[in-house]
């Protein structure tokens, strides 16, 4: 890869991890950038999914505090979501380039679907009171963070909101400590994945560590930029890039 490419994915991986600090949806971003960029779709996603993985750990660390008195729903939902993400990691690897090609329009759609509704699971979770005292984990909970998992592993745009609204369905609890939970669980997911791309001999590695250096660096400019830009602006605008970018490749 030449020089302007890997400046390309360092500068991809800036955004997107300033959008990831600021609104999330970072994957909107930089999966596109590494396809126009010259990978294939699904090489691409490899590469991205091992690049992004240190700031959901990031993102879990910072919420360590909101786990208390959850070990017992760790204890289960932590394995779920690594089985999930391996199985969703496996599946990818042993698709079809040409049928991932199909479905990356689609997959980008739902993802900017689902962070345009974020909102409204936020006022969903939000009315799930914890009054009534049901904290207990429930199976629905287990398979529910299994499948988003498998949707975690195979693409991943859109798996915070999806692991947030399956939690929110199946526990009742405040949603920071759900949130705290939901970033546990995404790392989780993600690390499974990157442990089978890795494994696959098909990861980009120039273009993965320049995207991995420049989500650092982009994380951290949004956790400064926090208080002086507008999370809420911003995530639309993420919304209607990923809607534009996946209705012009299922026009195209």
């Amino acid at each position: 890869m030449s020089g302007l490419g890997l400046l390309g994915a360092a500068l991809a991986g800036v955004a997107a991890g300033m959008v990831n600090a600021l609104a999330g949806g970072g994957t909107l971003i930089s999966f596109p950038a590494l396809t126009a960029l010259g990978l294939p779709p699904l090489i691409a996603n490899l590469t991205n999914t091992v690049a992004l993985t240190p700031g959901y750990l990031g993102a879990a660390w910072a919420q360590r505090r909101d786990l208390s008195g959850q070990c017992g729903r760790v204890r289960w939902l932590v394995p779920a979501a690594l089985l999930g993400g391996l199985a969703g990691g496996w599946l990818l690897l042993v698709s079809e380039e040409r049928l991932f090609t199909a479905l990356v329009p689609w997959l980008i759609l739902v993802g900017s679907l689902l962070l345009a509704l974020q909102d409204r699971l936020g006022a969903v979770v939000r009315g799930r009171s914890p009054s009534a005292g049901r904290r207990g984990l429930p199976l629905l909970a287990t398979v529910a963070v299994a499948l988003a998992a498998v949707y975690g592993g195979y693409f991943g745009a859109g798996l915070s909101v999806i692991l947030l609204a399956a939690l929110a369905l199946s526990l009742e609890d405040t949603l920071v400590r759900l949130s705290g939970l939901k970033q546990l669980l995404a790392f989780a997911t993600n690390v499974s994945a990157a442990v089978v791309f890795m494994g696959s001999g098909r990861v980009a590695w120039d273009m993965g560590l320049a995207l991995a250096g420049g989500a650092v660096v982009g994380g951290g400019l949004g956790g400064g930029l926090a208080r002086r830009v507008n999370g809420e602006v911003l995530r639309w605008v993420v919304v209607g890039l990923g809607l534009a970018i996946g209705l012009g490749l299922l026009l195209r």
